[in-house]
């Protein structure tokens, strides 16, 4: 699935990859828990998928959501957490939200 999902989204094929990219998240929650590196990588995955669309808040929301859950598990030091953050800041400079990019960034 997660395959097939990512040649969805190589192909701009945006609303079937998000489908995808649902069940898997969500089997991945089920099976490994809402901790597991995996699950935290097909959250994100999520996010820039939804984010593609123009789904600012929707993208956001799963960002911070899995940069909290990182935090939480691996630390605020963590290159993992750093990643996610960095992505965060994306998305806030992306909508031209100087403060909380640079915040982020920093």
């Amino acid at each position: 699935m997660k395959k097939l999902e990512s040649t969805y989204r190589n192909q701009g094929r945006w609303k079937e990859a998000e489908s995808l990219q649902v069940q898997v998240t969500e089997t991945r929650q089920r099976m490994l828990g809402e901790k597991h590196l995996s699950t935290l990588k097909s959250m994100e995955g999520l996010a820039l998928t939804v984010w593609n669309q123009g789904r600012w808040k929707e993208a956001e929301s799963l960002q911070v959501q899995a940069m909290e859950t990182r935090q939480r598990v691996f630390g605020e030091e963590h290159p993992s957490t750093l990643r996610s953050m960095g992505d965060l800041a994306s998305t806030y400079r992306d909508q031209s939200r100087w403060k909380e990019a640079e915040s982020m960034g920093v």
